[in-house]
């Protein structure tokens, strides 16, 4: 059972994290400073301290939040399916990621942009870190479902590109999942083009072409619905 104290210095925590959160919308990642976040709080910026070793370590803490909320959505979409096809499944967690990105961009970027400098002191945000982990899981576990299930025909691994290959066994070892290299190439291009256009769509740079990006998503959600051999379902509006 926790101790009163330590009710208290969650709550505070999760001020601090809140608070830098709402600094992050309004003025950027380069707003999030701990003098900011003191300044809102009443608090001193040293006093921070007590809680967050440096800066790097509470924009780390805000990522992991923010991987914890995107994941908790992503499984709120697919629970809400009323069948368990991994197909509908795909679609969906696509569709409801786009639309978490888009409805929180400023957020976006620090997951997905260009990290800081307070992150770059820190290390890079880590895949491998347990929020991280959990959410790169929810589209690698349904991968791995539609594979079991309905594999499909892929190149052997002598038939890769040679850096490629061991780039890809590199990268198998480090998720300690065991699939042939072109299954994983497969995984790799299909997340690679799911990001891609959310990415291009959130920071504006389909603008010069589209005011609606939508369709151009449903296409891209189309063409891996294609690659995975599953059916594709247009979005009803």
């Amino acid at each position: 059972m926790e101790s009163r104290r330590e009710r208290q210095r969650a709550a505070t925590v999760d001020e601090i994290t809140r608070t830098a959160r709402r600094i992050l919308v309004e003025d950027g990642v380069a707003g999030v400073t701990l003098r900011a976040i003191a300044r809102e709080m009443g608090m001193t910026a040293p006093g921070l301290y007590r809680y967050f070793g440096s800066h790097g370590e509470l924009l780390r803490h805000l990522v992991a939040e923010l991987f914890r909320e995107i994941t908790d959505e992503l499984e709120k979409g697919m629970n809400a399916l009323p069948n368990r096809e991994i197909g509908p499944k795909f679609l969906t967690v696509g569709r409801v990621f786009r639309e978490w990105c888009l409805a929180h961009p400023r957020e976006f970027a620090l997951l997905f942009g260009a990290p800081p400098p307070a992150l770059d002191d820190e290390g890079p945000i880590d895949f491998a870190d347990e929020c991280g982990r959990q959410f790169a899981m929810t589209f690698m576990q349904l991968f791995l479902h539609l594979w079991e299930k309905h594999p499909f025909p892929v190149a052997s691994d002598d038939e890769l590109d040679p850096s490629l290959r061991a780039q890809l066994t590199r990268y198998r070892e480090t998720v300690g999942i065991d699939l042939p290299l072109a299954v994983l190439q497969i995984f790799l291009n299909c997340w690679v083009r799911l990001e891609g256009v959310i990415s291009m769509e959130v920071f504006g740079h389909l603008d010069f072409a589209l005011d609606d990006a939508e369709p151009l998503f449903e296409l891209t959600l189309r063409d891996l619905a294609e690659i995975l051999h599953i059916p594709y379902t247009p979005r009803s509006r």
